[in-house]
């Protein structure tokens, strides 16, 4: 499920309440043998997220789209966010098909969720594991290490 690519009337609630608001509507017209178990969206901050995870978490699990390719910052954060808020599945195209070593962001996504490693000390790591590997990065770690994503400030 994507965000409308418009601007939506909100009435002093958040883009995450209202996308949430109208899911919730939609499942309510839905019977129990029709319902989906897995919702696949867009991520619109933790409250929003939380909000939407403990609706029903005995029969929906809620996942998270990576979204823009963004900073390697912006992926730790987001798969850090989203678990921190109750998504159990992160759908990453572009942030791992465009990464320069996309098993080594797997496997640093795992440390952060895991909580072994925070997102800035991840992104340290992984152009650690790039110059290890004579890999050029396609930013400094300075500009890879700031969060670009407006909704994970």
């Amino acid at each position: 499920m994507f965000n409308p690519a418009f601007d939506i009337k909100l009435n002093n609630a958040s883009p995450g309440d209202y996308i949430n608001d109208m899911i919730l509507k939609t499942l309510a017209g839905v019977t129990q043998i029709d319902a989906p178990l897995f919702l696949k969206m867009q991520f619109n901050g933790q409250q929003a997220m939380a909000d939407l995870c403990a609706y029903d978490p005995s029969n929906l699990i809620v996942g998270i789209l990576g979204g823009s390719a963004g900073t390697t910052r912006d992926t730790f954060e987001l798969a850090q966010q989203a678990e921190q808020a109750g998504a159990r599945v992160a759908l990453f195209g572009r942030k791992i098909n465009l990464a320069e070593s996309p098993i080594e962001l797997v496997r640093l996504m795992r440390s952060v969720i895991e909580g072994d490693l925070t997102a800035s000390q991840a992104v340290i790591a992984y152009h650690d594991h790039l110059a290890e590997f004579l890999i050029t990065p396609l930013r400094t770690l300075k500009e890879d290490n700031l969060i670009t994503e407006q909704v994970l400030h």
